[in-house]
């Protein structure tokens, strides 16, 4: 007799307007991870590798990387929202609320708040607000964003459609700073950097130098470590069904996808040089996994300034950037990112975030 207690997860015709799922497998961060991601990716920002440095600007000892804590919040969403993808489309309104430190206990739960059938009748596009809370209950993550999801039944009809309106950006307003974090004793000489909020203009480009190689174990690594179980990114021999929204030529090699969220990374990791003294992201506004990245891609980063923000009552102000992840091309190379036919091939991730920087005099 075959059993059928295994979960396979959702599908489109699965999900239901306004529903709220909360997810298994609540996640207490350790060390161990925390040293892992700075293997993964080798980010050199001070705030979450120094202690000395992370108290020096006002927080009890070194906090999560801000991202690691978005990965592993997003990993708990799915299998509920995301294992039968073909794609992780877009992200919006991320406002990160409170750092998460060593020991914190993180679960999420998902609404579903927008549902859209594709005309081919065969996917639909489901959007989810997430929530991520400590072992307080305390929001520590909350974001939006929107999955391309198999059918499995074919027959089963079409929900009505919903699409959300979504803010372009979080404001400057909504945007939570910490009242213990100071510049006061801020340490130029630990983050190696001598720019500040007042040293970047709007329309800035920087074309970050280092490019970075994705090889099989790494990106197999950061989704186990986050996980998250999405069968694209694991078995070589799954077969997606909507064969043209990927490159079908990888496909048929056997390439896994890699999860979006190592492009994110090793982009923010990228960035540093030029954007040194930016010690912290507090909401990704907007963003997009233009094309597949497989392992053996070489990923370079460009950042564009899309406003500078003073934060009143703050030693900090805010930058709005523009994340830009190219494969296999040197940034320099390439000047038009988007067209109106839509995404240059070589463009991987379009990132629109807001990180927090000194300004001047404060430190």
């Amino acid at each position: 007799m075959l059993s059928t207690k295994t979960n396979n997860g959702r599908y489109f015709e699965d999900f239901t307007l306004n529903e709220v799922i909360q997810h298994a497998a609540p996640r207490t961060i350790t060390a161990g991870d925390c040293a892992l991601y700075l293997g993964l990716y080798g980010s050199r920002n001070p705030l979450h590798c120094s202690q000395p440095f992370a108290q020096s600007v006002g927080y009890k000892t070194t906090p999560v990387d801000d991202l690691l804590a978005f990965h592993i919040a997003f990993g708990k969403t799915v299998p509920d929202i995301s294992v039968n993808a073909i794609a992780n489309l877009g992200y919006a309104d991320v406002r990160f609320i409170q750092p998460v430190f060593v020991g914190d206990t993180l679960s999420t739960s998902s609404q579903v708040i927008g549902l859209k059938q594709n005309s081919s009748g065969k996917n639909g596009v489901v959007w989810v607000r997430s929530t991520a809370v400590n072992q307080q209950n305390q929001p520590v993550l909350s974001w939006v964003r929107w999955v391309m999801v198999h059918k499995n039944n074919l027959d089963s009809p079409a929900p009505a459609t919903v699409v959300p309106e979504l803010p372009d950006f979080v404001a400057p307003e909504h945007l939570t700073i910490s009242s213990d974090l100071s510049a006061k004793k801020f340490d130029r000489t630990a983050t190696g950097g001598q720019y500040f909020w007042e040293d970047y203009q709007a329309s800035e480009r920087i074309n970050h130098a280092a490019g970075l190689t994705i090889n099989d174990s790494d990106h197999s690594l950061a989704t186990h470590l986050y996980q998250n179980n999405a069968r694209l990114h694991f078995e070589n021999l799954y077969f997606l069904k909507d064969i043209n929204v990927m490159d079908a030529v990888q496909i048929q090699k056997g390439k896994r996808l890699v999860y979006g969220g190592v492009a994110i990374s090793m982009c923010r990791a990228l960035s540093i040089d030029g954007l040194e003294n930016a010690i912290s992201i507090v909401a990704i506004n907007a963003g997009t996994h233009a094309n597949p990245t497989f392992a053996g891609d070489t990923i370079y980063c460009v950042t564009e300034v899309l406003d500078t923000w003073r934060l009143p009552n703050s030693d900090f102000g805010a930058l709005r950037l523009r994340m830009v992840g190219i494969k296999n091309m040197s940034p320099a190379h390439l000047t038009e990112f988007k067209t109106d036919k839509g995404y240059h091939p070589n463009v991987v991730l379009d990132l629109d975030y807001t990180v927090l920087i000194p300004r001047k005099g404060n430190y």
